[in-house]
């Protein structure tokens, strides 16, 4: 697969000297900033953006099974609401923090406005080791959570949905805990539930989906045959897993896949589909799949033809991004690149197709979950992959068009997208009072 080089000089990499990771909150705001020198927005609109709603921080007791009470901090972060209400994941995982949050919010804004879904963005999370607790605790934690934010979730108001560390099941006890205080069943106030409380077919993988609905437009666009293309997916958990399974129906050679524990290569092509995600088997991937071992450093420097980078944030960076050697990379977690790794790979003419259109199927199937909560209709998983489909292709095609137009990398694209409609709704609506 050949690189495709743009005319236009690419952003130049800036290199920092320290070892602290950049945070998704610093990230957010480099983009942001980025995406604004191509636009015409009015300079209040911007500083508005750079900031959050609000963040709400709770304390939330649990009780122990041994009868102990320990104390965790959660968060709520709502960035913006102008094109309506506030929706991001919830995600229980030790290295929350309130920037995390905010950072997550920013990225949830774009997603929605990519997507051109009427939603703002959010982001919560509660400081805690999952693993550390029994799927009781977990309830009971979840329940007591529910109760600290009530007040500023709502299907009208900020839809949680889940995220690292959360599942089907946590969002179907959030629902219970908050419809019970309002005295009415609301499947609304959460999406990602399990179908039988009102969730949506197609929900869980969606955003692998939409990773591989992306990958497949463009190497159309460029004209590489899917069917003669290597991939190598880092991470084997719902996203990464429902997207190497797809791209292998679709008749790709998926070269390497990993979990936490490292990483499975083979050039000849890797059995997907008989691999179990971490959804279904926790860290099932170098017990079960065939071909060398190595280690995830190592995955995301292979010789493929397309790289997903589905796991954890910050994975590849300026100390790496030298040694990406794919022609290609989709980004199936979010902000798995920093912002000075991004320059480096625009730089070698390495075309990066952003997490805020890439993996945005979850958040697309959720608002199909959203409306047919509020309308009290399920819709078939037929509908529901038919429609994903559609919203992708028609997001993917509006980045396309800013491609072509501008001569911009994929993500500046993305970006100029999302701020043009939101910056839009804000001189619409204007600021009150």
């Amino acid at each position: 697969m050949a690189s495709h080089q743009r005319s236009t000089p690419s952003p130049e990499p800036q290199r920092s000297s320290g070892d602290e990771p950049e945070t998704a909150l610093e990230t957010a705001r480099r983009q942001l900033g980025r995406a604004a020198d191509y636009l015409e927005i009015d300079d209040t609109v911007l500083e508005r953006l750079r900031y959050p709603g609000k963040v709400h921080e709770v304390t939330v007791p649990l009780e122990r099974d041994d009868g102990s009470v320990d104390v965790f901090t959660g968060y709520r972060a709502q960035h913006d609401s102008v094109r309506g209400p506030y929706k991001g994941g919830l995600r229980y995982h030790p290295a929350v923090t309130r920037d995390e949050c905010v950072g997550l919010a920013m990225w949830m804004t774009w997603k929605c406005a990519v997507m051109d879904i009427p939603f703002g963005g959010a982001k919560g999370g509660i400081v805690v080791d999952p693993k550390s607790l029994s799927d009781e605790e977990k309830e009971r934690l979840t329940r007591r959570f529910t109760q600290e934010i009530r007040e500023v979730i709502g299907p009208t108001t900020d839809i949680p949905a889940p995220d690292m560390g959360t599942d089907s099941a946590t969002m179907a006890w959030l629902m219970d805990a908050y419809s019970m205080q309002e005295g009415e069943t609301i499947p609304g106030v959460v999406t990602g539930k399990p179908p039988a409380v009102g969730g949506s077919y197609g929900r869980e993988e969606a955003p692998g989906r939409s990773v591989a609905i992306v990958t497949r437009e463009t190497l159309d666009y460029y004209d590489e045959p899917i069917a003669e293309t290597t991939v190598a997916v880092q991470g084997f958990g719902s996203v990464g897993a429902n997207a190497a399974r797809l791209l292998d129906e679709w008749g790709a050679t998926v070269a390497a896949i990993s979990d936490v524990n490292g990483a499975v290569y083979d050039p000849d092509g890797i059995d997907v589909a008989a691999i179990p995600s971490h959804d279904e088997e926790p860290e099932a991937v170098t017990e079960n799949a065939d071909g060398t071992r190595i280690s995830n450093d190592e995955l995301l420097a292979l010789d493929v033809d397309v790289l997903v980078p589905a796991a954890v944030g910050n994975v590849i960076t300026e100390d790496n991004a030298d040694d990406v050697r794919a022609d290609l990379v989709v980004e199936g977690a979010n902000g798995p690149t920093t912002f000075a790794a991004d320059a480096i790979l625009a730089e070698r003419g390495i075309d990066v197709l952003p997490d805020i259109l890439a993996n945005a199927g979850g958040v697309t199937v959720s608002y199909f979950e959203w409306l047919q909560d509020i309308n009290r209709r399920a819709w078939s998983l037929d509908r529901v992959q038919d429609e994903l489909e559609a919203e992708m292709v028609a997001a993917w095609d509006a980045v396309r068009e800013e491609v072509e137009a501008r001569d911009v990398t994929w993500r500046d694209a993305a970006y100029i997208v999302a701020l043009s409609r939101i910056s839009e709704a804000h001189e619409m609506r204007g600021l009150w009072p």
